[in-house]
């Protein structure tokens, strides 16, 4: 494992919570000799996470569609700045570049981006971790949103083991590293008779 994608707010949220856990991931990534891959932006949550990465002399590689270059005005002190041509693309690169996906306190944007990469491990298509750092949590709507799918039988329960969660930065980091895919069965190819 080399590089963890964090996706995060674009505001910094109004708990001081969301800064210091994204200062600690950035912290902990650092120490544990991982690079983040990031939204490029030098706003909200994703400016401090980067920032702190930067002040470790951690490597950071940002991904930013050209047309929010200036909205979210783009890091300018990155190791890797990638302007690419759409959201689409943001995303496929991230994924490329990744090992493993983290989602922080965020909008719809955040939610978008890890939703569907854990979507993508459901299909089959990476098998790669996909985290939650359940920052005063944060996240625990949406953890038991996940329960009420399983339970009204659209996610199987085997799929909803996807979804790793933690409150502390290297405790989620070491259930990454330890992570082992569940048996899924891939729906992408798949021809029912």
């Amino acid at each position: 494992m080399h590089r963890i994608c964090v996706f995060c707010g674009s505001g910094k949220g109004n708990r001081a919570e969301y800064s210091v856990l994204s200062r600690r991931l950035g912290s902990a990534l650092v120490d544990q000799g991982l690079g983040l891959v990031y939204g490029g932006a030098n706003v909200g949550l994703m400016e401090t996470i980067a920032n702190e990465v930067l002040r470790r002399d951690g490597y950071v590689i940002g991904v930013i569609p050209k047309a929010l270059v200036a909205k979210e005005i783009a890091h300018p002190k990155l190791t890797d700045l990638r302007v690419v041509g759409s959201m689409h693309e943001r995303k496929a690169v991230m994924a490329e570049l990744s090992d493993a996906f983290i989602a922080m306190p965020g909008g719809f944007g955040t939610i978008e981006e890890f939703v569907e990469v854990l979507t993508w491990s459901q299909l089959g298509l990476h098998q790669k971790p996909c985290a939650l750092l359940n920052v005063s949590g944060f996240f625990d709507p949406f953890l038991r949103f996940i329960d009420h799918m399983v339970k009204e039988e659209f996610v199987s329960r085997e799929s909803s083991q996807l979804v790793l969660s933690d409150s502390d930065p290297v405790r989620l980091l070491q259930k990454i590293k330890d992570w082992q895919p569940p048996p899924t069965q891939k729906w992408i190819g798949r021809v029912d008779a």
